[in-house]
């Protein structure tokens, strides 16, 4: 078991590199959406 098997991630198939690429793609994204939303929100011309 690797340690990417441990912890939140308690699942067979946890240390994949497909299911690390998706968690990073999530991750970031959502990161990216909220770094986004807020710099829409402090410059809104209204």
């Amino acid at each position: 078991m690797s340690d990417l098997n441990r912890g939140i991630m308690k699942f067979k198939g946890a240390d994949t590199p497909i299911a690390i690429a998706i968690s990073a793609v999530l991750v970031l994204g959502s990161i990216g959406f909220l770094v986004w939303w807020a710099l829409q929100s402090a410059y809104t011309a209204s």
